[in-house]
């Protein structure tokens, strides 16, 4: 991943910070609203959100709309509906952060700060695999991770009745871990509904030695791809792409070998990263190659910088980023801001790893993954195996979910 962070020719000296703010939070995602919502129901005042975007997404929906389970339109809002009464929404990126001199530089001047929450997000490097940046979205390539090419990977599930899928993840950290393999089981039951699925062959190619880091959701999981005749490759990862001639090449981590794979549907996951101005700068973890952003796993504070807080995809926590994650890691990040604001010495909280990943295994069924740092089951659903394919688990995906992300977790009451 050296290629990842290749370092700046030119460097921009920052004049002096052109406004303050009490809270300055990088980033408008659901990590930083989250927190600036929490923050203005526990009264903080001063608080300000950096984010350029004026549309705010949520991409859990994503995998439903690569499957045809749900339209892009439920997707997104305006920025500025979801953004919290009297917080101040400044329109600009941020390109570097000062922790020293506690300003945030944008592409607009110079942000002052009393407390700095980085939740900027990640970036989708589609260039760090030859040949996928100019492949996907295009003939028989295509990923969930953007809204772009989400519909596109229902069109290719829809038109192909024979030949090979192939479904890949990347080594490294990504946004919801389970997503690759999700996509695969939502076409293959598409395929075996149709009647097609034995004239398909599927291949999922994982980087890691098992297809989920906690035995049990392991083992349910191997069942689903067993069902559905999945060749499943662990220890592997695509290394290159050529969408033209439809071919990719696999390597196998384990064995030292590489493949070249024809294929008729390809959906790809790109390697991801912290933005680059966090992985050249001076909160990033220098234990990260990936550049996110050091945090005590715990406090969710900066180690060396006490007035910084990170959480959501960019902080460098070994637990999965997502959006479940994040809605425990803000009550604790404000808490502790909190704390810090009125100068004692102690934090108040702190996060358990916790995360959730509903791992969609057909149109109707879901298997509802919770776990800590500990990689042990923390189910918070009293009374329901969460462990076996259930419908009700599919209908908190679809409506539940959204439901409690729209109106509790942006509202800071969830």
């Amino acid at each position: 991943m050296s290629s990842m962070f290749s370092m700046f020719s030119l460097c921009r000296v920052p004049g002096p910070a052109r406004d303050h703010h009490r809270v300055l939070i990088v980033g408008g995602g659901t990590a930083g609203i989250t927190t600036a919502a929490r923050l203005r129901r526990a009264g903080v005042t001063g608080v300000a959100v950096l984010e350029p975007a004026g549309t705010h997404w949520y991409q859990p929906l994503w995998t439903l709309v690569g499957g045809g389970r749900a339209p892009l339109s439920l997707t997104h809002r305006p920025e500025a509906s979801v953004m919290p009464r009297r917080v101040r929404w400044i329109r600009e990126a941020a390109t570097a952060v000062d922790p020293e001199a506690r300003t945030v530089t944008t592409t607009g001047g110079v942000h002052g700060y009393d407390f700095l929450v980085m939740a900027p997000g990640l970036r989708l490097d589609w260039g760090e695999v030859p040949g996928l940046d100019t492949a996907v979205g295009h003939g028989a390539v295509s990923s969930n991770y953007s809204h772009e090419y989400a519909p596109h990977t229902w069109e290719l599930i829809r038109g192909l009745r024979s030949g090979t899928a192939v479904f890949t993840q990347p080594a490294g950290p990504i946004k919801c871990g389970g997503a690759p393999q999700k996509i695969a089981y939502l076409a293959a039951d598409h395929w075996r509904r149709q009647g097609v699925l034995n004239r398909i062959r599927v291949i999922l190619v994982l980087p890691a030695d098992s297809m989920f880091g906690v035995p049990v959701w392991c083992r349910a999981l191997e069942r689903v791809a067993d069902r559905y005749g999945i060749e499943v490759r662990l220890n592997s990862e695509m290394t290159s792409v050529d969408g033209a001639a439809r071919r990719l090449t696999v390597a196998d981590r384990a064995a030292g070998t590489e493949e070249s794979l024809a294929f008729d549907l390809l959906h790809a996951v790109p390697p991801q990263s912290a933005p680059d101005w966090v992985g050249h700068g001076p909160l990033a973890d220098p234990a990260s190659p990936y550049g996110y952003v050091e945090a005590d796993p715990y406090t969710l504070r900066h180690p060396r910088h006490r007035d910084v807080f990170a959480l959501g995809d960019v902080a460098n926590l070994p637990t999965s980023k997502t959006g479940a994650a994040v809605r425990r890691q803000a009550p604790v990040v404000v808490a502790n801001l909190l704390a810090a604001m009125k100068g004692e010495r102690g934090d108040r909280r702190r996060y358990d790893g916790y995360t959730s990943c509903p791992l969609v295994t057909a149109r109707d069924r879901v298997l509802l993954a919770e776990f800590d740092y500990a990689r042990r089951p923390a189910p918070s659903i009293p009374l329901v195996d969460t462990a076996k394919e259930r419908r009700d688990m599919w209908l908190l995906k679809r409506y539940g979910l959204p439901a409690l992300y729209w109106h509790g977790m942006l509202k800071g009451r969830a």
